[in-house]
């Protein structure tokens, strides 16, 4: 069968192959997944479409994916003096704009990260042309594709029907044919688990805490009960006023007037929100889910936001702790998919990167700040303007400024030699007495000292000493 331009055929002759299960077993029957040992036991199931309906849960999927899925993906071009720049070219470029005929390309990434976050396992399907190049990118439901390994430990998919990615009929593609984008491999390499695995519990119980308080406020606040009586009454009649009760003082009639006869009283006996510390449970079951994703608990309104009024650095923590794995391991597997790495084309080197700086937008003052130290720093200022003001090249902006004082290193070695040591070490030369000039008188006036030494060697010389 021949399906995106590549021979497929139904099975293998020559291998076997064997499924690997959700724990990682070389199996074809699925083990149970329990969140804790004897939850299947005690009916304590963690299904994904309960799960998902739990707001902690989905707005860590939804802020992920979509902050995953904004960023813009460029292809880079590896220039001769080993720096990175963005360029285009025709055999990847198109792809990487759009993927396939019905998803955009934030649609296809965000599916690729809510597929992996969910299942634990993302997997995408190439379609080649005649060349062999990708010209299309599938994400198919994991739920539909099983990772197989033969003998010998070569890695196949098997894959069921999918009229929307063009499957139609149950195939086993090459592992050649698969992007596969697995979670952390706890059991096996080839099976991702997701991080539900580790909140589902977590996420029950709020659930489960949700529903007893809507059916609380839909009893009209009143909480349940006993109603006791003396004596020993038969179990007809217990019955009786069982029914009676349930028909005329729950539901829509809570809240009725009751009159009770034969020292009949009733007793509360559920616990009130207040007791139970419904709301500290709940916030702590949010919390637990922001650790199994990685999720700072800010982010999704759960707790106060940090103190201090940073915004990028708030950024830079949330995208270190919860994002940059994630979309560092979709660039390298886009490398290796594509067939852009390691090897070069054609002399060049191409990879794919997300523009992290659509994930964060610094504010006016911010941008003015940042722009201003680059520049100080050695960037041109049309890179300033481009990166920070989305502005155009001005003329002579590609001149990198700056301070004249700054003097290379080998200039001040250089002065230090021609001084050297013992030259710094002698005293500076005194300057010379000025000669007199013509336009200058040779004396000069005396000061009062000199004027009584003058003026008592020329008595002396007279005689006037002796008269």
């Amino acid at each position: 069968m021949e399906i995106f331009g590549l021979q497929i055929t139904r099975a293998n002759q020559t291998k076997t192959l064997s499924g690997v299960d959700s724990r990682g077993g070389m199996s074809s029957w699925f083990r149970v997944l329990e969140s804790f040992s004897g939850a299947w036991q005690t009916n304590t199931e963690v299904e994904l479409t309960n799960v998902l309906t739990y707001a902690p849960v989905y707005a860590c999927v939804r802020l992920i994916s979509e902050d995953i899925g904004k960023l813009r993906l460029r292809l880079m071009k590896q220039t001769p003096s080993m720096m990175w720049e963005e360029t285009e070219n025709p055999a990847f470029s198109p792809v990487l704009r759009k993927p396939n005929s019905f998803q955009t390309r934030i649609d296809f990434i965000e599916c690729w990260v809510t597929s992996r976050l969910i299942h634990g396992n993302a997997y995408i399907l190439k379609q080649r042309d005649g060349r062999g190049v990708v010209r299309a990118l599938y994400v198919l439901d994991p739920t539909r594709v099983t990772p197989m390994v033969a003998d010998d430990g070569s890695v196949f998919y098997q894959l069921q029907p999918d009229n929307l990615s063009r499957i139609p009929d149950a195939v086993m593609a090459p592992a050649s044919e698969i992007i596969h984008d697995a979670g952390p491999k706890l059991y096996h390499p080839l099976v991702g688990i997701s991080p539900i695995s580790a909140c589902g519990v977590a996420s029950v119980q709020a659930l489960r805490i949700q529903e007893s308080s809507a059916e609380f406020f839909g009893n009209r606040s009143q909480p349940g009960g006993v109603l006791t009586a003396p004596g020993n009454p038969s179990k007809d009649t217990l019955d009786r006023i069982k029914d009676y009760w349930a028909t005329n003082f729950t539901g829509s009639n809570a809240g009725n007037v009751a009159v009770l006869g034969d020292g009949m009283k009733y007793e509360q006996m559920s616990v009130n929100a207040h007791d139970a510390q419904l709301i500290e449970q709940l916030k702590w079951t949010a919390e637990d889910v922001c650790i199994a994703f990685g999720m700072p608990p800010y982010k999704i309104n759960v707790g106060p936001p940090p103190n201090y009024n940073n915004i990028e650095a708030l950024d830079l923590q949330y995208y270190s702790q919860c994002l940059q794995s994630r979309i560092e391991k979709i660039e390298l597997l886009l490398d290796e998919g594509l067939g852009l790495a390691p090897e070069s084309i054609n002399g060049v080197r191409y990879g794919t990167e997300f523009d992290i700086t659509d994930l964060a937008r610094m504010d006016t003052a911010g941008r003015v700040d940042a722009a201003t130290k680059a520049i100080n720093a050695g960037m041109s200022v049309n890179e300033v303007r481009a990166r920070y003001f989305d502005l155009g090249p001005v003329t002579a902006g590609d001149d990198v400024l700056m301070q004249h004082q700054n003097w290379p290193i080998w200039q001040l070695a250089a002065k230090d030699r021609e001084i050297g040591p013992a030259a710094a070490a002698q005293p500076a030369p005194q300057p010379e007495p000025d000669e007199p000039t013509d336009d200058e008188p040779e004396d000069k006036a005396l000061s009062v000292g000199d004027a009584f030494y003058v003026v008592g060697k020329a008595i002396e010389i007279g005689g006037w000493a002796n008269a």
